[in-house]
């Protein structure tokens, strides 16, 4: 099913998950193209827009559009175009399509009342904006439903393991110790989920099982994730 007004994209659940409510920091600021690249890729997958080869040759596994619907949303249409010109490797195409996400996706979050943005003086001379939380109930939401899947073992929806699968590729799973402890079991969990170990069925799902690994693989490939 495509996003719709009340359904937003994973990429925004995503960003707005790594926004920090207590800092006003995006968790990650390094890896975030890869990571909402990541997302948009996992979508498409999910809504079967795209598709990922099964064998691996030189420049890896290999991206291509499947059927003829383009979405609706600008984002997703934009990523689908850039992979319809020609099957290219995932990492490529989060080179391609991710430098330009922060910008959109968190305009998406302001206009949803679920981040306001605060123009503040610095020193009573210069101005700067600080994000601060929008107070809507998404969040808490979001954080107890990818809480439940790491922590108390619930079996994940197909987004919800999206989002847990790239929360952990980003290496950014660390900065929710206060509501999500950082133990052996979540580790393992997540890392399970970054495998495609998500239980779901569907061939939609399997698709995106498929692509948030092959995008997490492609994160460490590329070695942007934080050094320990």
């Amino acid at each position: 099913m495509p996003p719709t007004p009340d359904k937003p994209l994973i990429a925004e659940d995503l960003l707005l998950l790594l926004f920090d409510p207590a800092s006003g920091s995006i968790a990650g600021e390094g890896t975030l193209f890869y990571v909402l690249g990541g997302a948009l890729l996992t979508e498409l997958a999910l809504d079967r827009q795209i598709d990922i080869d099964e064998r691996t040759g030189l420049r890896g596994r290999l991206v291509h559009v499947v059927g003829s619907t383009v979405p609706t949303d600008p984002l997703l249409r934009s990523a689908r175009d850039h992979v319809a010109q020609k099957p290219r490797d995932v990492q490529a195409i989060l080179a391609a399509i991710g430098p330009r996400l922060r910008a959109p996706v968190l305009d998406r979050l302001v206009r949803g009342g679920h981040v306001r943005r605060e123009r503040r003086k610095v020193l009573g001379l210069f101005t700067r904006t600080a994000l601060r939380d929008g107070g809507t109930p998404h969040r808490p939401e979001l954080l107890a439903r990818v809480r439940a899947v790491l922590v108390d073992g619930a079996a994940p929806d197909p987004r919800t393991a999206a989002i847990c699968a790239l929360i952990s590729a980003s290496g950014t799973l660390p900065t929710f110790h206060r509501d999500i402890p950082w133990s052996t079991p979540v580790i393992t969990r997540a890392k399970e989920l970054e495998r495609g170990d998500w239980g779901a069925e569907a061939a939609a799902a399997a698709v995106a099982r498929t692509m948030a690994a092959t995008v997490a693989n492609a994160l460490v490939a590329a070695n942007v994730l934080p050094k320990n």
